[in-house]
């Protein structure tokens, strides 16, 4: 499809309006067509008619993000291991803020309409009058849809902050340790009610459930250890995911990877490896600091 003709004054909210449509649906693909679609309609609107042209395309993303988000939901029921949001790395800046890989798993929890509502106000900073015209409540309902939405992220939100560098340093700790099969290295990265999730989609092999507490970990490495020392990692480079230090590699096979690690008070608490390569076709052209090997 071609670029919509749209006018020049908006096209300055089309990166705005994939990264609520990204934190939306979890997908980069699904958010650019959504956004793309959006502008399709806006094109075929009487634009002499709208007096906020703005807070019609964000009503348009909402509302089509909320129609894709009941067969997502359908989707996810059915699908193989665990379910994780497509990697965005650190050069994606249209999709930067406070939300982290664990607060978007934590979206997914909500309801549709919880999710938008927390979005578009905690996140995008609408007032409550604005995020019912997107979807469709009154101000006072949407209001309560945000607070509960708040008090289920909450937990998610990291306590303790990890700067660029720290996490870059942890990130390289952890690639060599795994990676050389040097599992007290990797002991004292990892904290003792570490998680391990790894997201093949049943397209590439991947365990198939979370790997709970440090010692089923290590377990699990160990294993992985002669598959390395047979075909190393190629690493593409150090980078964040969705807000975590993390790194992307080329495994055996060819196999693109996205590693992503939650850190809590300097230990590793949780690991996020992405392996579906339908999530990471976005990554395979190579973008901003890193370029696949």
């Amino acid at each position: 499809m071609s670029e919509p003709r749209a006018d020049p004054d908006l096209n300055h909210l089309r990166p705005r309006l994939i990264r609520l449509a990204y934190r939306m649906l979890g997908s980069v693909a699904e958010a650019e067509d959504v956004v793309q679609d959006a502008y399709v309609r806006w094109l075929a609107t009487d634009s002499d008619k709208v007096r906020q042209p703005a807070a019609l395309l964000h009503t348009i993303v909402t509302r089509l993000c909320l129609n894709e988000l009941k067969s997502a939901r359908r989707r996810r029921e059915t699908y193989v291991g665990p379910w994780l949001p497509e990697p965005i790395v650190e050069t994606r800046e249209a999709y930067a803020d406070d939300l982290t890989l664990p607060l978007m798993l934590a979206l997914e929890r909500l309801s549709p309409l919880e999710r938008a509502a927390f979005l578009l106000h905690d996140v995008f900073g609408m007032d409550f009058a604005e995020v019912g015209a997107a979807i469709g409540r009154e101000a006072a309902a949407c209001r309560k849809l945000a607070s509960r939405a708040r008090e289920h992220v909450h937990a998610a939100r990291p306590r303790f902050p990890v700067s660029k560098e720290q996490g870059s340093r942890l990130a390289a700790a952890f690639f060599a340790a795994s990676r050389n099969g040097d599992m007290e290295g990797l002991r004292a990265l990892l904290a003792e009610d570490v998680t391990a999730y790894a997201d093949g989609g049943g397209k590439v092999p991947a365990t198939p459930y979370p790997v709970v507490g440090v010692e089923a970990v290590l377990a699990r490495h160990a294993r992985l250890a002669g598959d390395f020392a047979r075909a190393p990692s190629i690493l593409a480079g150090y980078v964040e995911i969705d807000g975590l230090p993390g790194f992307v590699t080329m495994e055996d096979g060819g196999v693109l990877q996205a590693t992503a690690l939650q850190v809590e008070e300097g230990k590793v608490t949780a690991i996020y490896v992405i392996r579906n390569p339908d999530k990471l076709r976005h990554l395979r052209a190579g973008s901003g600091t890193w370029r696949e090997p």
